[in-house]
């Protein structure tokens, strides 16, 4: 997007310059995760700046989950946090989603590539173990089929474990993000009352293919499970 050249120059706020500076420093990679950044007194020396720019700064820095400010300490580089990140992703989602529907249809087909791609990966990887896990998250959730908020629990539980099984907590906590945002904010995206029998059988066959190491069969429960999904929320959310 090109900027308007007759739009009046804003001057930066003096925080935001020093937060700019200091992430260039973090991402050059110098410091490693607990290592302590300079000072409030050495900063100050160095950009020339006022105390509570500073100040102001290392708490944007903070509230972004990449340094740790404790009372008496300098602050140091905070250790690479995925579930922040998931956080900071739904609570940006929820913006996007409340104020433009449009980036729900882009979600749904999104969380379609993704999904099959972690069901492929749990059919090649699996072991004993996780197929017991599955089963035992789709047995709670038979158990819950009269418990709409229990049951939706078990459903976005039986996703994420899926992903998990392929051992990338990325995709893990993506799967489980996307599943939490559209369950929150958009529930008939993720459930319809009353086809809680239908969704138990596409689980099962999902978990049947990644029981027999079936990659592609696996991929193609997975898609069919969440386009019949997407095809009912088009019917029951537009009414």
């Amino acid at each position: 997007m090109t900027a308007d050249p007759d739009a009046p120059i804003r001057r930066r706020k003096l925080s935001d310059e020093v937060r700019e500076r200091l992430l260039a420093q973090i991402n050059a990679g110098d410091l490693r995760p607990g290592d302590p950044l300079p000072s409030e007194r050495e900063l100050m020396t160095r950009y020339g700046v006022g105390r509570p720019a500073i100040r102001e700064a290392m708490q944007q820095l903070a509230s972004l989950g990449l340094i740790v400010v404790r009372h008496g300490d300098r602050p140091r580089l905070a250790p690479p946090r995925l579930d922040l990140l998931a956080e900071q992703l739904a609570l940006t989602m929820r913006h996007v989603l409340t104020h433009d529907e449009s980036i729900l249809a882009q979600l749904k087909e999104a969380r379609i590539v993704v999904e099959t791609g972690t069901a492929r990966l749990a059919a090649s990887l699996r072991t004993e173990a996780d197929l017991e896990m599955l089963r035992d998250i789709l047995a709670r959730q038979l158990l819950a089929r009269n418990d709409p908020a229990e049951f939706m629990q078990r459903d976005g539980d039986f996703h994420a474990a899926i992903a998990g099984v392929s051992g990338n907590v990325v995709l893990s906590s993506v799967v489980r993000a996307v599943f939490d945002w559209m369950a929150r904010f958009h529930t008939h995206a993720v459930r319809t009352s009353g086809l809680e029998r239908l969704t138990l059988s596409e689980h099962e066959a999902i978990l049947e293919a990644i029981a027999a190491g079936d990659e592609d069969r696996a991929a193609g429960a997975m898609r069919d499970h969440l386009t019949r999904a997407n095809a009912l929320y088009r019917q029951t959310g537009n009414r």
